[in-house]
């Protein structure tokens, strides 16, 4: 099964076709079309820095937001407290092919 090594968001995801992925969010519309030409390793042939004429094709599935995490920090004595809350964004994409 052919597999490769893709950059997106300034991390590394090792997919196949066929594959649900999550990355950082894209600024691209629910079913459209993106292509990832950043491969760093296709089928064993390692880039330098990338694999040149590599493209992974895949389809925006859905954009949304994980669950949210809570900071709370607080010192002891001094009536200090804060709590906040964060949702990362994130865009699921469906990997269409690989060439």
């Amino acid at each position: 099964m052919a597999y490769a090594v893709i950059v997106t968001g300034g991390k590394q995801y090792k997919v196949a076709e066929g594959d649900t992925i999550f990355v950082e969010k894209l600024d691209v519309a629910e079913g459209e079309k993106v292509t990832f030409d950043q491969v760093v390793l296709i089928d064993g042939k390692l880039g330098t820095p990338f694999v040149e004429g590599a493209k992974v094709s895949g389809t925006i599935e859905k954009q949304g937001k994980q669950k949210k995490v809570i900071t709370f920090k607080y010192k002891a004595k001094k009536n200090m407290h804060t709590k906040q809350g964060h949702r990362q964004p994130y865009t699921r994409v469906k990997i269409d092919s690989i060439a």
